[in-house]
This record gives C-alpha cells, structure tokens and sequence, in this order.
C-alpha cells in the first residue's frame, strides 16, 4: 500500500493543477463513505475540465476511486451538506500532497466550524426546511398524504441539520445519532411520523404542528444573515438587488418564499414604490424592521 501511495504522490506532484490529494480508506466492507471503493481519492485541482471526473481502476487488487474537484465545488459541498461523506472526506482522509498547506487549512476550518460559516448553513437548511414545509401542508390540505409524508420527512430531515449546527457541530451521514444526543425531542418527533401507530395522516399533521410551533419561532435565528443584509443600508432592496448579493447567492431561488415568510412574521417590511407615472405598477421592495420603523 505504502508504494501505491508514493507512485500517487510522484504522480500528481507532477501535476501543477493539482493542489491536494486525500486517500480515504472505506471503513468497512459494508460501508458506502467511500462508494464501495477500498480507497477514494479526493484530488483538489486548479483544471476546471477535469474538476469534476471521476475515475475507477483497480491496482494491487484494490478498487480506486478518483474524484477530482475545485476549491469553489468543495467549498460548495462543504456548505450544502448535501453529499454528507464530504466531511469524513476531509477529516478522514490521509493527505499526502497538500500545496499552501490547502487541505490542512481546510480541515482546521471544519473542525473550527466559524460563526461566518454556521451562519450561512443555517440560512441554506432554513430555506430549505421552509420549502419543504409548505409543500407539505399544502399536499395535506390536497389529501396527497404520501406526497405529504415525503416532504414534512425532508423537512424534518433539515429540522434536525439546524439543531446540530447550531449545537457547533457539521451533520454527519448519521443525523438521527446526532439528534438523538442533541435534542430528544427532534428526535421523537422522527419517531413518530416514522413508527407510530396512528394513521398517516395524523402522524404528519402531528409532525406539520410541532414545525408550525417550534422550527419558525427559529426563522429570526436562522435567517440573521438575510436580516443582516438588509440592515446595511437605509434604503429597501429591491429581490433583484438582494438576489445579486454574494452572500445570498445560495439561496438565490429561495428568496422569495424567504422575503414572503419574513414580512408575514414581521421580520422585514415591505415597502412599495411607484413603477409609473400613472401609478398602476408599484414594486415590492424590503427593508429591515428597525431601519423602517426609525
């Protein structure tokens, strides 16, 4: 093994496209960290033609995966969570090139979970959750019951990535072991769509009731970015403007759902503003509570 890992890292340190490399050995025969592979390669690379293949060989009777990634992509993943083994990816995996010291910097900053970072999680699983939600509700009101028990499972599924970020922690592939340490009762709300006995339908209205009550007295919590956005300046943002902002770019598509739920519960305003001189066009705009109200 120690001479496949040499002939990797003579390898790529030909390759000045590539910034850092990363073995990642699967856990268990039963594992799918690794995608079944007996070793994954993370390979961070500068070449935007390449930063997105994926390579499979065999050597010395080892099943290899390479997979090749930018910086943005793996910054990208890191803070959608939405390919979970990302994480044990990087925290994991044995370095065995890392130019400007790139990966360990990376792993440093994961294991640190900033605030700047948390912050921004928790508006993307926020704007998620809320989506997911409202579909529910409204599928139930449909009479769409599995439609209905989908979305309020992928609902409480982003429920419980708030309750482990804002605990300090990144969600593992194990959510629910997380939770089960973290808050209990999330936990026991899981249970009960998932096992209880009672009808379909009322285990996801139980489960639609605790959202209504619970996760959105969170929504000023998990959207202070977005809030914070708006109080940098006195003037109101207009979506456009909001949707341009570097900071909301991943959550670009969500925003109005997002400006819609702030206003009804008071956390933003809306402010109308004339689009003609007839005045029969006015344009939405939003402003921070405070800064209108001064």
């Amino acid at each position: 093994m120690e001479s496949i890992k040499k002939d990797w890292v003579q390898r790529f340190r030909q390759d000045q496209t590539v910034i850092s490399v990363s073995a990642v050995d699967n856990p268990s025969s039963f594992s799918a960290v690794t995608d079944g592979f007996d070793i994954l390669l993370l390979i961070v690379c500068r070449d935007n033609e390449r930063s997105h293949q994926q390579i499979h060989y065999i050597r010395d009777d080892r099943r290899i995966q390479e997979r090749w990634v930018s910086p943005d992509t793996l910054t990208d993943l890191i803070l959608h969570g939405e390919h979970r083994n990302i994480i044990y990816w990087i925290l994991k995996g044995e370095i065995l090139l890392d130019r400007e010291m790139y990966l360990e910097s990376l792993r440093h900053k994961v294991l640190e979970f900033p605030v700047d970072l948390r912050e921004h999680k928790l508006l993307i699983e926020f704007s998620k959750f809320l989506r997911s939600y409202l579909q529910s509700k409204e599928y139930i009101l449909e009479d769409h019951l599995l439609d209905a028990y989908n979305n309020i499972l992928e609902a409480l599924h982003h429920w419980a990535h708030i309750v482990i970020i804002e605990s300090g922690s990144h969600p593992e592939v194990t959510v629910w072991r997380q939770v089960k340490n973290i808050n209990p009762g999330v936990y026991k709300l899981y249970e009960e769509l998932t096992l209880s006995k009672e009808t379909l339908k009322q285990r996801v209205q139980l489960v639609l009731l605790a959202c209504e009550f619970s996760i959105m007295s969170k929504m000023e919590r998990c959207c202070k970015l977005l809030l914070e956005v708006l109080a940098s300046r006195e003037e109101a943002w207009s979506l456009q403007e909001l949707q341009q902002q570097p900071k909301l770019a991943d959550i670009r598509t969500e925003l109005p759902l997002l400006m819609n739920k702030l206003v009804k519960k008071s956390l933003a305003k809306e402010v109308a503003y004339t689009m003609d001189e007839d005045l029969t066009l006015l344009e939405l705009r939003y402003k921070d509570v405070k800064s209108a109200n001064v």
